[in-house]
């Protein structure tokens, strides 16, 4: 089977924003508690962060970590994690029906950003707070000092101000489930609000308002026309999430879901380009696509917990582990974002450790890559610059999902000192390998820099803790350059990461 591509070197969709490879941290489960922090751990810095997950997490170079929720944050008072350790409140978390013992806060979390080599993107509490908790949480975090906020968190131990400049102004606000959960206009108008009081704070500001939970919701998109309706001259993006299953165990319909996310870009970008020109206004709010991942494999034991009613401590909650199927679904999602970077400028991975994560860990014990680590990864390093268009003609599938849906998944990426040019391909067929033949114009010279494939015979296989390399890429030397295109055999059920010096 052959795959046509026709790339050219001037033909590019957008700059790529590189908070694209951004990630998530929630108070959930094992993400904090066992997760980044782990006092006692034989890893365990000065400050209790395991160093094994720092090493893990700054590989993936992201830039951004959102933080401290999710459904998490709309029932949460910022105040509980300041100050001493030994005067901090244990907390029912009415989210995940969980004990919250606020041991990590704002200001510990901006150390392990620091630490992480990432940049602390803050959500505030719209859901049983407000405007005024906002405002505030912004002072005690950015002002220097010489005012009650400021000087409060001099005197906590962190002299120099924070400088948080990405904030998200509540999380899943149309969602029935979220402490707080008002009506669109409800939300338009106390989310234009509270950002023009934390814009009077400082101008520069980068302000996230909620989207649709998932493009399901019964008020989908009618939600994001109304919110941006009240707070568009306010606010710089507004906020989309998707999660991926395959409880009906068909793999290409399942792999056929990316089709759904591109529609829901699509869609959206059409709500914001109408409110625009119904506004008259030459801003173009951007897409922070702020929650993502796969998330099924660990939905009845995450049911089997929560019904005990025991509001545990950091529970083994939403662990997900991941299998070689999950990296062709999350390639394809990150294809999608890179072909759609116009409108998607940040993105995170919900979430970063233990929890539908990437990176797992043992309490005491060892941490190790999830196969979703690496397409992210290699999007991550090598997806960063000028995301080009591509002409693509490849055999299709129809399913449940959509029809003509092709069996080639490709991005590509020039790097932006225009040195290199990047592939990543997915091959979706069980049993059929493609011939890749991609026409490039304007790259003369060419040279294949680097072929790194992922396969595996069992579309099940995972890593754990014993056998942490059980799916991993692997260097081959199939494609080569030939007048002007290149080609490769792509193995039935791929991921690849094809790299050209131009």
């Amino acid at each position: 089977m052959k795959a046509n591509v026709i790339v050219h070197r001037d033909f590019q969709v957008a700059s790529i924003d590189p908070r694209l490879y951004s990630s998530f941290l929630e108070h959930l489960g094992r993400a904090v508690y066992g997760g980044i922090y782990e006092p006692g751990h034989p890893t365990a810095d000065e400050d209790g962060f395991r160093r094994d997950v720092i090493d893990l997490v700054r590989q993936l170079d992201t830039p951004y970590c959102r933080y401290p929720g999710g459904n998490f944050v709309s029932a949460y008072d910022w105040q509980d994690g300041i100050g001493p350790r030994s005067e901090r409140p244990v907390r029912l978390d009415l989210a995940w029906r969980t004990r919250e013992s606020n041991q990590i806060g704002v200001n510990e979390f901006v150390d392990w950003c620091k630490k992480a080599k990432t940049e602390p993107m803050l959500a505030v509490n719209l859901g049983s707070r407000g405007l005024d908790s906002a405002r505030n949480f912004l002072e005690y975090c950015n002002h220097p000092g010489g005012t009650y906020w400021s000087d409060l968190r001099r005197k906590h131990g962190w002299e120099a101000p924070h400088n948080v400049k990405l904030w998200c102004l509540g999380n899943e606000m149309d969602g029935p489930w979220q402490v707080g959960h008002k009506s669109a206009h409800e939300y338009g108008r106390l989310a234009d609000e509270t950002a023009k009081a934390m814009r009077n704070f400082d101008k520069s500001l980068e302000l996230v308002v909620c989207g649709s939970s998932h493009s399901d919701m019964k008020t989908y998109p009618d939600w994001e026309a109304e919110v941006l309706n009240e707070c568009y001259d306010s606010a710089d993006y507004i906020s989309l999430h998707m999660y991926f299953a395959n409880r009906e165990k068909n793999t290409l319909n399942y792999l056929a879901r990316t089709t759904k996310l591109d529609r829901y870009i699509t869609t959206i970008g059409g709500v914001i380009d109408y409110i625009k020109a119904k506004k008259r206004s030459k801003k173009t709010i951007g897409i922070s696509f702020d929650e993502w991942n796969v998330w099924y494999h660990s939905n009845q034991q995450d049911k089997d917990i929560l019904a005990k009613n025991e509001w545990p401590d950091a529970p083994h909650l939403l662990e997900d582990v991941y299998n070689f199927e999950d990296v062709l679904q999350v390639g394809g999602i990150l294809n999608t974002f890179i072909r759609r970077s116009d409108r998607v400028r940040i993105a995170c991975i919900a979430q970063l450790v233990n929890v539908i994560a990437p990176i797992m860990t043992e309490n005491n014990g060892p941490a190790w890559r999830q196969t979703i680590y690496y397409p992210f990864y290699f999007a991550s390093k090598y997806g960063r610059g000028s995301a080009l268009q591509l002409i693509t003609d490849a055999p299709t599938y129809d399913c449940d999902e959509a029809d003509d849906v092709p069996y080639l998944d490709a991005s590509a990426v020039l790097s932006d000192d225009g040195q290199t040019l990047t592939f990543f391909v997915v091959n979706r067929h069980p049993q059929n390998a493609l011939d890749l033949d991609a026409q490039l114009d304007g790259f003369a010279n060419a040279r294949v820099l680097e072929q790194v494939e992922m396969t595996h015979p069992d579309l099940q296989a995972v890593n754990t803790a014993r056998q942490p390399e059980t799916v991993v890429p692997v260097k081959v030397e199939n494609a080569k350059i030939e007048d002007g295109r290149l080609r490769a055999a792509l193995k039935p059920q791929s991921y690849s990461v094809i790299r050209l010096s131009v």
